[in-house]
C-alpha cells in the first residue's frame, strides 16, 4: 500500500471517529419509533448501489485519464466496495423472492 493510500485510511478513521464523538449516548425514554416504508427502504438501498457504482467508474476513468492523486489503491478499494455492496444487493433479492414464493405457496 503507498503513503497516499495509507494516508487516505488514517483520514478516513479520523472521520469516523471524529463522527462518533458527536452521537448522544442512548437513551430510551428519548427513542421514539420512526415508520419506515419497506418501498422507500428499498428504494434508498438501490440507489445507494448505483451511486458506488457510479463512483467507482468515475474513479476508474479519471485513473485511466492520469488525473494526479488517484492511485491504483482508490480504484481497486473502489471497485471491491461497489461489488460487495452489488452482491448484498443480489442476495436481498433473492431473500426477497424466496419469501414470495414462500407466500405463494401457502395454501389458504
Amino acid at each position: 500500500m503507498t503513503v497516499q493510500g495509507i494516508e487516505s485510511v488514517v483520514s478516513q478513521m479520523q472521520a469516523i471517529a471524529t463522527q462518533t464523538r458527536d452521537i448522544q449516548p442512548f437513551n430510551q425514554n428519548a427513542m421514539q419509533p420512526q415508520a419506515t416504508n419497506f418501498g422507500d427502504e428499498l428504494e434508498r438501498g438501490v440507489k445507494k448501489i448505483n451511486e458506488l457504482q457510479l463512483n467507482t467508474t468515475n474513479i476508474s476513468n479519471r485513473f485511466t485519464q492520469g488525473e494526479p492523486g488517484i492511485g491504483i489503491n482508490d480504484v481497486m478499494v473502489s471497485m471491491q466496495k461497489s461489488s460487495v455492496a452489488l452482491n448484498m444487493g443480489v442476495q436481498v433479492r433473492n431473500k426477497l423472492i424466496a419469501a414470495y414464493q414462500n407466500i405463494m405457496s401457502i395454501n389458504i
